[in-house]
């Protein structure tokens, strides 16, 4: 007998902490029915109310305590107020701007031979400029300083020679028929660096490369006109 006493008083506590029990049948007006994967959040933006409202008017100690089949007043009691549900205010986007590339670092160059135009800047394809002239006409260091590379094993270049500058820059003098000067030699703008030539190509001319940070640039862009 105490046993039943117990679970009688247990099951009318449970009611006074949510008035609405677990029944079956019909939904009466102005009530909903919770179903599987129901949270009180959609319930209450289904029917128009605050999750605040639902748990007032259903004395939930909090928006969790709902439970599949239980019975939920939806619409405000004789008498209540309902309070308003809280409109959603859309924060205006903060216009995005996209920061301009940097400027690339100035250089001042000088024509690394003399002659005729062969051909231009076409990337991918071609990368640098072509400089006609007869065999072992001057070339010239483009600008001042270090020999980084100066040799013939880069396929398609023949005897080639290229030269490190400032603020990141590149400089590269292709098909050459000798080099004068070696790997790690400092050396002056407009200082004999080479003589052109015919290695690695079809006609005796200079194949003049610039590049900017690892990338080629058009040496057009850079040289005087």
């Amino acid at each position: 007998m105490r046993v039943w006493i117990v679970i009688f008083c247990l099951f009318l506590a449970a009611c006074g902490s949510n008035p609405a029990p677990v029944v079956s049948g019909s939904t009466p007006a102005g009530f909903y029915r919770v179903k599987t994967g129901d949270t009180l959040y959609r319930i209450a933006k289904n029917n128009g109310q605050s999750v605040s409202n639902l748990v007032r008017w259903n004395s939930l100690a909090k928006a969790e305590d709902i439970s599949v089949g239980q019975l939920l007043r939806v619409t405000a009691p004789n008498g209540a107020v309902a309070k308003p549900t809280t409109p959603t205010v859309s924060r205006p986007k903060t216009p995005t701007t996209t920061s301009a590339p940097a400027p690339m670092a100035t250089i001042s160059l000088v024509w690394p031979a003399k002659g005729k135009s062969l051909y231009g800047y076409a990337p991918p394809r071609v990368k640098g400029i072509g400089i006609g002239g007869a065999m072992g006409d001057p070339i010239l260091a483009a600008a001042d300083g270090k020999v980084l590379y100066a040799g013939d094993g880069i396929r398609g270049y023949g005897l080639l020679l290229i030269i490190q500058h400032a603020n990141g820059y590149l400089t590269a003098y292709a098909h050459n028929q000798k080099l004068l000067v070696k790997e790690g030699t400092q050396v002056k703008q407009s200082q004999a660096v080479a003589a052109m030539g015919q290695t690695g190509a079809d006609e005796v001319k200079l194949h003049f490369e610039v590049r900017y940070k690892g990338q080629t640039i058009n040496p057009l862009s850079v040289l005087p006109n």
